[in-house]
């Protein structure tokens, strides 16, 4: 591993994360180990610095790290760097959002673009990714140093719902309510998970899972003492298009409730309005 030469011992520093769990076979995670974030670092900040960054096909990057001696204390040491779009985007058309931020890449930087130099390596692990909510374009990019032994990362695990093909209640034409999206989960790096499997292939109409019926590893601690919280469930056709009815009705009693909220306000201003 490199030297950290602007971390001031970055080595010894820890980070937050995720859980890998036993299913390292997993397509995604493999696709992982063929990719390496390439970055350079970058000395200064501001709107104006980060502007010129992306017009030139870069994105402002930065890697975070916590000390591992202190797991509760705020982030104390950070390397500010970019990175190049074109291989972020590539990267995210094989390990897609959310798995993108479940997964660790091994991570290394250069004195400059174009320098075959290395000054510092690793392995991250992406904690988010913020878009330009009209265009899409990616305009940030946040890291954790993640390297194998770092305990108590903290991660949001993406759950994958398999077995819909077979399910007794879809084929009855039901719908899977996917009441929870992912699971809250601490671990050590090497052990974080790109997803969680939930099996739903026995499943029928009226039928759900709960947090105890998935079976997660042993090396994974989830965050919730709710053995009993709902992840999903199947539902008939006349019940979700129940659902789909009263979803309505109540969107529309909230636009009256605006409506006369507005009509009120024109009122107080204007007695003269009706």
């Amino acid at each position: 591993m490199g030297s950290r030469l602007w971390s001031g011992g970055v080595k010894k520093l820890m980070n937050v994360g995720i859980y890998r769990g036993e299913s390292l076979a997993s397509s995604r995670y493999f696709s992982s180990l063929y990719h390496t974030i390439e970055a350079v670092p970058r000395e200064y900040t501001g709107n104006k610095i980060a502007a010129k960054d992306r017009a030139q096909g870069r994105i402002p990057t930065v890697v975070f790290a916590k000390d591992q001696s202190d797991p509760n204390k705020p982030v104390s040491k950070k390397l500010l760097l970019t990175t190049e779009r074109k291989q972020i985007k590539s990267i995210l058309e094989t390990v897609e959002l959310p798995f993108f931020c479940s997964t660790r890449f091994k991570l290394q930087i250069r004195a400059g673009s174009g320098s075959s130099h290395t000054l510092d390596s690793g392995t991250v692990l992406p904690i988010k990714v913020h878009r330009d909510p009209e265009t899409g374009r990616i305009l940030n990019l946040v890291l954790l140093w993640a390297e194998d032994g770092v305990k108590g990362f903290r991660v949001n695990v993406p759950l994958v719902f398999k077995g819909e093909d077979i399910s007794p209640g879809l084929k009855k034409g039901g719908h899977l309510q996917r009441l929870e999206t992912h699971l809250r989960c601490e671990c050590a790096a090497e052990l974080i998970p790109p997803k969680i499997e939930v099996d739903i292939s026995k499943l029928d109409i009226g039928d759900k899972l709960h947090l105890k019926d998935i079976g997660v590893s042993p090396s994974l601690k989830v965050l919730t003492k709710m053995e009993n919280l709902p992840i999903c469930k199947v539902i008939s056709a006349m019940k979700m298009e129940a659902n789909k009815l009263k979803m309505e009705a109540y969107k529309l009693k909230k636009e009256a409730k605006k409506l006369k909220e507005e009509t009120n306000e024109l009122k107080e201003a204007d007695p003269a309005v009706i």
